[in-house]
């Protein structure tokens, strides 16, 4: 068996989602930036909610590289972040998909998704401050804006 081929590909992925009411139409957006090369993604939904949105960003960025990279992933969304800052899927796994309180965790479709990418990479989530003039947060925004159908 030939050893799996090292990370190389670092990458730099911004995310964020919108929603028009909550629940309501929602869009989600993600910039991917390698070397000189930026990528921009976008997609809705017409009855979501904005956590949906938050999470179907990061998922569709890192589905769309082709090859297991080095990911720094920068969200405005504290659901997310602290997800995997403070490993809460790891609990949620651990105990057939419920949270603390012995419920059954929101999302759980995107989230199982979203992990299946996040272990086929090596991903650091950082927190950024929305609407804080960072530019590709705020391109973010834009897309995700422009992608709730109307």
């Amino acid at each position: 068996m030939t050893p799996p081929k090292p990370i190389t590909k670092e990458v730099t992925i911004y995310t964020d989602g919108a929603c028009s009411g909550n629940p309501g139409a929602g869009g989600w957006a993600a910039v991917l930036q390698y070397r000189d090369t930026v990528k921009e993604i976008s997609g809705g939904d017409p009855h979501t909610t904005n956590q949906r949105m938050e999470l179907t960003a990061a998922y569709e960025a890192l589905r769309r590289l082709k090859e297991p990279c080095r990911v720094t992933l920068y969200s405005d969304s504290a659901y997310l972040i602290n997800c995997f800052r403070q490993k809460w899927y790891l609990s949620w796994r651990r105990n057939g998909w419920k949270n603390s309180k012995g419920e059954p965790v929101q999302n759980r479709d995107l989230w199982e998704k979203l992990l299946t990418e996040v272990e086929r990479h090596q991903v650091r989530f950082e927190k950024v401050r929305g609407h804080a003039g960072v530019t590709w947060n705020e391109r973010c925004d834009q897309l995700a804006r422009a992608a709730v159908p109307k």
